[in-house]
């Protein structure tokens, strides 16, 4: 994943642009077993799969080329994608796999000018595989924070996990990085330099050992060694109740949908619940999603039996070809419900719920939700199906980063593509928000206008300090009766019109960068076809 050097980024997953294939295109003679071009006309993608430019011993690969690689994804994109028919039908003959894949999506923008699809990408098979039955991050536990990535660069870290190699070198939130492995993360500029950097910021496996400058909050100024392992995350990473005037505030940084939350929320809300919590705030700035039961659990858990009894949390729409059946399963579609039992996810480490489990319910009409550009799917669709029953959402942060969207993986001659498939949508048939979601008072343009105050992110604080920004907006909002008047001057931004979040030079509200697995939804049910949302 290229880090600091943006530009190289795609816009979906995380980072799959930087990792896409190069197959020569064209026409390969004698290796296109009869296959040729035809505007509007298109052959069965299955007619198609598995025709390879450099089959793939032991696999269902045979002698094809990147012409034929090509026109399977033309087809399986007029089948599958969700937006097929503004997708130009242009003949594949002069581009390279890899570029005519970028072409087979829509050129279409959003409200706001940026790009209608921003996460189609793609993965190598083997890569994608290790990373999606394997769920091994590598890395120190400092989530980085990428405030400006040309230079002059700003690196600072977001958090820090438990029990890693950055908790014992005393690493906090707020430290910005200046230098790694002897080079000048905020100037330098050459690519062998920028490459040093991305290998030091992420290091491809555990046993590694890199070398970093930081600056403390006090201005304190240290070398520190850090040495890479298989990162075990914590999603609910800090909880609290806080008296506001008498009354018991929740606060809860949940920062992944992954197996190990389901315990951790369950625990937490109990928590709350045994503490009379009558408001909740809900720190989602850092969550990029993960499983979609972990979100509907949590939503249930929120707003309880009596608003969520006979509701869907979400449901998914295909193109207009798949009007009642899933194309890629055969199965009826169907709303995935409000959990109110617990799943019971299997974990590797950790306490594991067992299923049927009653969970806990807060049963509140309202919740203040802190988010960023950051914040995206499983942790959107809390947000979107809690508006779909009624529940009063308040928005401090900025805007969201708006994926309402999925797709199903799809492995053709060693590559994995991501193409957005589906949409899901809440109660009321809503899941239309490319722009996300936005304080009132933002100037940014989002899909749907919330109200609440848009906050830049404040690295000055621990997460959980009532002092902290976004915190004291929320709490200071909360005890206004939610009087917009309460809000400081808008600061939150996202990045601007036009440009991917993950492309920007200059994201004012910073960028962070995750594995896939915790940066989309992911449906349980059907964890055999490897689906993601």
């Amino acid at each position: 994943m290229a880090m600091l050097a943006v530009a190289a980024c795609g816009g979906g997953g995380g980072g799959g642009g930087a990792l896409g294939t190069n197959n020569p295109g064209g026409n390969n003679p004698g290796g296109n077993n009869g296959i040729t071009y035809t505007q509007g006309v298109f052959p069965l993608s299955s007619q198609l799969a598995n025709q390879c430019a450099a089959p793939r011993p032991g696999t269902a690969d045979r002698s094809g080329s990147a012409f034929t690689e090509s026109m399977f994804l033309r087809s399986w994109t007029n089948e599958l994608y969700l937006w097929y028919s503004e997708v130009p039908d242009i003949s594949p003959a002069n581009f390279t796999t890899a570029a005519y894949f970028e072409e087979l999506k829509t050129p279409l923008t959003t409200p706001s000018g940026r790009d209608k699809d921003q996460f189609h990408f793609t993965y190598p098979t083997d890569v994608w595989e290790d990373l999606s039955q394997g769920g091994v991050e590598v890395g120190y536990g400092a989530q980085w924070m990428i405030l400006r990535g040309q230079p002059p660069r700003q690196v600072v870290v977001a958090f820090v996990e438990p029990n890693t190699p950055a908790s014992t070198a005393s690493v906090q939130r707020g430290a910005e990085v200046l230098m790694a492995d002897g080079v000048d993360v905020v100037n330098a500029n050459t690519s062998s330099a920028v490459d040093q950097l991305n290998n030091a910021f992420f290091p491809a496996a555990p046993g590694e050992q890199h070398t970093f400058r930081i600056r403390e909050v006090s201005g304190t100024v240290r070398d520190i060694t850090l040495n890479s392992v298989a990162v075990t995350h914590q999603p609910v990473l800090t909880s609290s109740v806080i008296d506001q005037g008498g009354v018991p505030v929740g606060y809860l940084v949940f920062n992944d949908h992954i197996a190990t939350a389901e315990t951790q929320l369950i625990q937490t809300v109990t928590a709350m619940r045994n503490q009379n919590v009558r408001e909740l705030i809900l720190d989602l700035r850092y969550n990029g999603g993960g499983f979609l039961d972990i979100a509907s659990e949590l939503a249930y858990m929120i707003a309880g039996s009596a608003q969520t009894a006979g509701q869907s949390f979400e449901r998914l729409v295909f193109n207009d070809k798949h009007p009642s059946t899933n194309p890629i399963t055969g199965r009826p579609l169907a709303p995935t419900p409000f959990h109110s039992t617990a799943v019971g996810f299997p974990v590797t480490s950790g306490q594991r719920t067992a299923p049927g489990t009653p969970l806990p319910t807060l049963d509140l009409p309202r919740v203040y939700v802190i988010t960023g550009n950051n914040t995206c799917s499983a942790s959107e669709s809390i947000i979107n199906s809690l508006r779909g029953v009624d529940v009063e959402v308040y928005q401090i942060g900025s805007t969201t980063c708006g994926k309402p969207y999925g797709f199903y993986p799809q492995d053709n001659c060693g590559t994995t593509y991501f193409s957005i498939q589906f949409e899901g949508r809440n109660a009321k048939d809503f899941g239309t928000y490319p722009d996300g979601f936005t304080p009132i008072n933002s100037p940014d343009i989002g899909s749907v206008d919330l109200p609440g105050c848009s906050v830049a992110d404040d690295f000055s604080r621990p997460l959980g300090d009532p002092q902290e920004g976004r915190l004291r907006a929320a709490l200071a909002y909360l005890a206004s009766n939610n009087n917009p008047a309460s809000c400081p001057s808008a600061s939150g931004f996202t990045p601007d019109p036009g440009v991917s979040s993950k492309q920007s030079a200059a994201t004012p509200d910073g960028q962070m960068f995750k594995s896939p697995l915790r940066e989309n939804r992911l449906l349980r049910n059907e964890l055999q076809d490897a689906t993601m949302l």
